[in-house]
């Protein structure tokens, strides 16, 4: 049985602010929340489907390339609008977060409450770490998050 919210980072560690969701998702675990699982993911679109396709209130984390300031956050509903894939469709395997949700809300599969948490990312290099406006979001995120997970359990 899973817990009632699911949590998701999405992201490579391994290249920079691409690690930004998987960070977050870290900060969650690490909370021990009795009523919240944490997973982490690259954000391959298949994988994404199968986790949150049977889940009421998912939560995912990802770095975003929109053009706007480094470390910048985005806290986007789902349920409400799209994401636009060039910014958040970014995957090693080809498709990612954005495609991951379209094909869940056609299929009729997307969970009733599903929210994206974006930070914007400023670099992807091989093992670069987080940079320091998106290593900060990384905190913010994780704060609100955990208050928005407690006003919703």
């Amino acid at each position: 049985m899973s817990a009632p919210i699911l949590v998701i980072g999405v992201g490579n560690p391994t290249r920079g602010d691409d690690g930004a969701g998987r960070a977050v998702a870290r900060r969650i675990s690490q909370r021990n929340l009795s009523n919240v699982r944490v997973v982490e993911t690259e954000g391959e679109a298949t994988a994404l489907l199968s986790l949150i396709e049977s889940e009421q209130a998912v939560y995912l984390i990802d770095a975003c390339v929109s053009g706007a300031a480094a470390g910048s956050v985005r806290r986007i509903d789902v349920t409400q609008t799209d994401l636009p894939e060039a910014a958040y469709g970014l995957s090693s395997h080809g498709f990612g977060l954005a495609e991951a949700l379209a094909l869940a809300k056609t299929l009729r599969r997307l969970p009733r409450h599903c929210i994206v948490y974006a930070i914007e990312a400023a670099r992807f290099d091989m093992g670069a770490p987080l940079s320091e406006p998106v290593g900060r979001s990384v905190d913010a995120v994780a704060s609100m998050l955990i208050k928005e997970i407690a006003r919703l359990a």
